[in-house]
């Protein structure tokens, strides 16, 4: 192993461990315990006090104080309303040491409940990865569209669409073959690319996984460290509503880098 390698791999240690800690939060990924779709109708949910429903841009609830349902940060008494927006984060109610996540996809909305006695988070004993390679950090090409688009993608939950904002292509030579992937808005002026490759639905997680990079450089270089491809909540839990990759979103060789299936 080169000194290199040896230093790629201590600084993929600490950003594993971390990567690890956050999803052991008390109400991250690990603790989705159920996912519930509204409608019009004012239904009770297991575990849940009152009765839930879906009403134009958001949903009701509808519960006695003495239920302990929270709404911003406020006992519910009645009838209280909280509006998600469409493809982000959800809207936290407290029940007990629980949270209900209220989410609004596309015209949909539901309950996804965040409990940190959800087996999935109680016996979470890791992500299991493949071994740090230097070989799998590549320079890429980012070439930048005109303007920002918002594309269609599908997710795993049949007739649900997802709408993310796409801002160019990202190039890059992997295996002897060149690759070109369509790249999603990212963080402090990075992209993030979502794909699939020959590991999927083998050794990684069948809907594709993601590797976020560091902003382009003026000339259009992206580094990208396929070590630290990471999983989408879809392969933790069965209560996420994740997005597929953008169409031809393929990489043809099997990338064995970055975290594999979780047990």
């Amino acid at each position: 192993m080169t000194a290199g390698t040896v230093e790629l791999a201590g600084e993929w240690a600490v950003w594993h461990a971390e990567r690890e800690e956050t999803l052991r939060a008390p109400h991250g990924w690990l603790s989705l315990a159920g996912l519930y779709w509204l409608d019009g109708q004012a239904r009770a949910y297991p575990e849940l006090p009152g009765t839930w429903r879906a009403v134009e841009g958001g949903a009701e609830i509808t519960a006695a104080r003495g239920d302990g349902v929270v709404v911003d940060a406020a006992l519910v008494d009645g009838t209280a309303r909280v509006e998600p927006v469409d493809g982000k984060p959800g809207v936290l109610v407290e029940v007990g040491e629980r949270r209900v996540e209220v989410i609004r996809r596309e015209e949909h909305v539901a309950l996804r409940v965040r409990d940190p006695q959800a087996p999935t988070r109680v016996r979470f004993a890791g992500v299991p990865a493949f071994p740090v390679d230097a070989s799998w950090v590549v320079d890429g090409h980012f070439t930048p569209w005109d303007a920002p688009r918002r594309i269609d993608v599908e997710t795993v939950v049949d007739g649900l669409g997802f709408h993310p904002t796409a801002v160019g292509t990202v190039r890059f030579g992997l295996g002897g073959a060149e690759h070109e992937l369509v790249a999603l808005a990212g963080e402090a002026g990075g992209v993030r690319l979502h794909f699939r490759d020959g590991t999927s639905g083998r050794s990684t997680y069948g809907g594709g996984r993601i590797v976020r990079t560091g902003p382009p450089a003026a000339d259009g270089t992206v580094r990208i460290d396929l070590n630290r491809t990471l999983n989408l909540p879809c392969a933790f839990t069965a209560y996420a509503t994740c997005p597929l990759p953008p169409a031809g979103n393929t990489v043809s060789v099997p990338v064995e880098a970055g975290e594999k299936t979780p047990v």
